[in-house]
């Protein structure tokens, strides 16, 4: 092994994926060559750009984008400076100047110093408000104000901008799109496509303004509004700039390094300045920037083959791809797109389900191809781009639809070479390598070793194609299929589940450590499902880990996008009383409530409550939690029945009031809605919950797995029974086999799904003696619930740790 001192020294100015792309390949191919150092200007470690979006729509967290931990630098001996800016170069002395004036030495240096969002130079473009999307600290501004205000513009009709504004709607902002010219992504798409695009987002909630350029910022020292070319205004309460980027070429211009656009390199990525090369966003490659991340981790495969005195083909350019991240949204776009007249063009339009294809085939080589609406081909399209392939008829039924794929058909011509994740530069030798060496079955697992699907996950299906094609006969698809709960184990829920049952593990952090967590602390999934599963399994012996819970569960209220909550008090079954009812106006007109709302579930929201006044407003209010935050059942909703109802046959009301008294404040895997109806004509909407109970010939009909959530489902018939004490029983044993086998965050309708209904039947229905020992196990439970507003109120150490000293008035919830 090479000592310190004979390593020569390499210095990487950049933190980002390109840059570090670059020196994990290094480490592979010579890990001993160099004493590498880092300097990054943001202060968080290697994280993935391109999931930004997904911070910002709140599907995924900070810490979830990490792609190198702090940990892994440090066991790789990379010595790692965040938060610290390179201002110089000095190419003849060979070191680097950081702005706290302290000088590096440098044998070999790689700029990947990135890119930065073109800010527009119309008057009043530095108002506050106005920012660019480029970063997490500009996730964390949009955060923020989406906190704060209500109408969003963004300035850009490109991935980037679409990407921003679909985060800013699902936040709740009222979100417009000021586009310069007529179609959305037009460096990508054909009009076609572009207006299938515009549709699409429009029924969203999306709002557009096309073909508007923007003269002016309105507002005084934070913007209120843009000013149009043909004098029209639009409010904006908050701008974010996605116009484009530039690459960011300011130190390398400084130090003396030729630039262009870009930091000019050669085909081996060298600049101008001996020793110096430049990869990523940063530079500029026979006249072309890449702003997309497959180019960036080509590039940086010769770099580091180059480095480290590997032979390697030098690097002649990319063929770009992009697919678009946002959900609800399928949009691929690779090579060329527009017609012309030399180009022969396979195209297919489908208005009614809004689908889109096109092939572009120049001399009978694909060389393009765009999917607005199914993408499920994309993979496969951007491969024969690539390659090079010549259409034929098997090629076309693919694509256009005509004909079956074969899992692996396609993957076994691929050459060993050709990139298969373009985000992390994974190529299918070392998939096939990864998978025969380490004996690895499932996707997940090849995500762990190689990196591929770990980014956006496009490739995931040529990947698991790999994986089939690889082990042959021993491919298990259930098993390529499981994946474990989250990224910090492979472990799957079941394994996670029965291993706590034999191994006695009672905390959270017993499991993480008995079952060799790869991050100790856990993550933002595993945390709170571990929290459940333990409570599931063990009620009386858990101790709930609060902290491990979502911030909803536990304040024990709905936060609102202003940062104030929603208090929801029980009406059990949807029935109140003049007194309750007078008692809650009070209690509004007493905090300053905002909004007093009618729900779905037929009682009333507060909303625009301060956290400090939680505590305060469940005092005075006197009644039980709701629940209307919790991963448990919120509501039974009833029609009024037999009561009242000239067409009740049941008393719907009763039985309602009856099963919410008995089931709430109970964990479940995820939320739990039930409905009576007194009789078939469904007024309480039984067919779209996770039990419906339908009053019917002098008899109870069960139905379950139903949402009327984004995947609707109607519920399915489980049985029918004639007494009420059957029907307890019943929804007993099926709300408990649910708790006990279905994932945390599954729903009933992806758990019957998944199960099968035949099997519940089997279990709830048909095995009276398993139905009695899961009742049985239902009721050991809920004899550990306790109501958590009255919990809060009793216990000051536990209210002053979540909301403050807080003084509590008398009297407290009633049961």
């Amino acid at each position: 092994m090479q000592q310190h001192s004979d390593r020569q020294r390499l210095i990487v100015v950049g933190n980002g994926m390109a840059g570090i792309n670059t020196v994990e390949q290094i480490l592979k191919l010579a890990p001993e060559a160099y004493r590498i150092t880092v300097f990054g200007s943001e202060p968080y470690p290697n994280y993935n750009r391109i999931q930004l979006s997904y911070v910002l729509e709140k599907s995924k967290s900070i810490d979830e984008i990490i792609l190198n931990s702090r940990e892994w630098y440090a066991e790789n001996d990379i010595e790692l400076h965040t938060g610290t800016t390179v201002t110089h170069i000095d190419t003849a002395a060979k070191t680097v100047k950081t702005a706290d004036g302290a000088d590096t030495p440098y044998d070999k240096l790689i700029l990947a110093t990135g890119s930065r969002p073109f800010m527009l130079p119309v008057p009043g473009a530095d108002k506050q408000g106005i920012v660019g999307f480029r970063d997490i600290a500009d996730c964390e501004t949009m955060l923020e104000a989406a906190g704060k205000y209500r109408k969003a513009a963004v300035i850009g009709g490109g991935l980037l901008g679409l990407e921003a504004a679909k985060g800013l709607l699902k936040l709740g902002m009222d979100v417009t799109v000021v586009h310069l010219l007529g179609e959305l992504m037009e460096r990508q798409l054909d009009p076609t496509a572009s207006h299938l695009l515009q549709q699409e987002l429009e029924l969203q909630g999306l709002k557009f303004a096309m073909g508007q350029k923007t003269e002016e910022f309105l507002g005084g020292e934070r913007v209120s509004g843009i000013r149009f070319g043909d004098g029209s205004t639009l409010e904006a309460e908050f701008v974010v700039m996605a116009v484009g980027i530039r690459p960011n070429v300011e130190l390398a211009r400084a130090s003396g390094i030729e630039t262009n656009r870009g930091i000019v390199v050669d085909d081996l990525l060298r600049t101008s300045a001996e020793g110096v090369y430049a990869v990523g966003e940063c530079n500029e490659h026979r006249g072309v920037s890449y702003g997309l991340v497959a180019p960036l981790f080509e590039q940086g495969a010769v770099l580091a083959k180059h480095l480290c005195g590997v032979d390697t083909a030098p690097y002649a350019g990319s063929v770009v791809s992009t697919q678009l991240k946002i959900s609800g949204v399928e949009v691929f776009s690779a090579g060329e797109f527009m017609d012309a007249s030399d180009l022969t063009v396979v195209r297919m339009h489908d208005e009614w389900r809004r689908i889109y294809k096109k092939v572009l085939i120049r001399g009978g080589v694909i060389v393009g191809g765009v999917l607005v609406g199914d993408s499920s081909q994309s993979a496969r399209l951007q491969q024969w781009i690539r390659t090079g392939a010549v259409m034929n008829d098997e090629y076309h039924a693919i694509v256009m639809g005509a004909a079956a794929v074969s899992a692996g058909s396609g993957v076994a011509e691929l050459a060993d070479e050709e990139i298969v994740c373009g985000c992390n530069g994974v190529t299918k030798k070392m998939i096939v390598e990864a998978i025969r060496e380490r004996e690895l079955t499932t996707v997940d697992e090849i995500k762990l070793t190689t990196g591929a699907t770990r980014s956006c996950g496009g490739c995931k299906p040529v990947v698991e194609q790999i994986l089939k094609l690889t082990l042959g006969d021993k491919y298990d698809s259930a098993a390529a299929k499981q994946a474990g709960i989250c990224d910090c184990t492979p472990l799957s829920r079941d394994e996670v589940v029965t291993a706590i049952k034999e191994k006695g593990l009672i905390t959270s952090k017993e499991v993480r450590y008995a079952l060799d967590w790869h991050n100790k602390e856990g993550c933002s999934k595993c945390r709170p499902a571990l929290n459940y599963y333990l409570g599931m399994i063990w009620p009386q012996e858990h101790a709930d880990e609060k902290d491990s819970r979502f911030v909803n569960e536990r304040m024990h209220g709905n936060i609102q996008k202003d940062g104030t909550f929603g208090v929801v008090p029980r009406m059990y079954g949807g029935v109140t009383t003049p007194e309750d009812l007078r008692l809650i106006a009070d209690v509004a007109v007493k905090y300053n409530v905002k909004l007093v709302k009618v729900t779905g579930g037929q009682r009333l929201d507060l909303l625009g409550v301060k956290r400090e006044d939680l505590p305060a407003i469940w005092s005075d209010l006197g009644m039980p939690s709701g629940y209307a935050y919790a991963k448990a059942l919120r509501t039974v909703k009833t029609c009024v029945g037999s009561q009242f109802c000239r067409f009740g046959t049941k008393d719907s009301m009763g039985m309602g009031i009856v099963l919410e008294k008995k089931y709430e404040r109970l964990d479940m895997p995820a939320k739990f809605k039930m409905a009576v109806n007194g009789c078939p004509r469904n007024c309480a909407e039984s067919s779209t919950k996770d039990i419906g109970i339908v009053g019917n010939e002098g008899a109870w009909e069960i139905y379950v797995g139903g949402n009327g959530g984004i995947k609707a489902r109607l519920a399915e018939l489980l049985c029918k029974v004639k007494t009420d004490e059957e029907l307890i029983e019943i929804i007993s044993a099926f709300m408990q086999y649910y708790r006990e086998t279905g994932k945390y965050l599954e729903r009933t309708s992806d758990w019957i799904e998944r199960v099968g209904l035949e099997k519940v039947k089997a279990v709830i229905v048909e095995d009276a003696a398993g139905r009695k020992a899961l009742a049985d196990r239902m009721e050991a439970a809920l004899e550990q619930v306790r109501e958590p507003w009255q919990e809060i109120l009793d216990n000051p150490n536990l209210r002053e740790r979540l909301f403050g000293e807080i003084r509590i008035p008398a009297g407290g919830p009633k049961e």
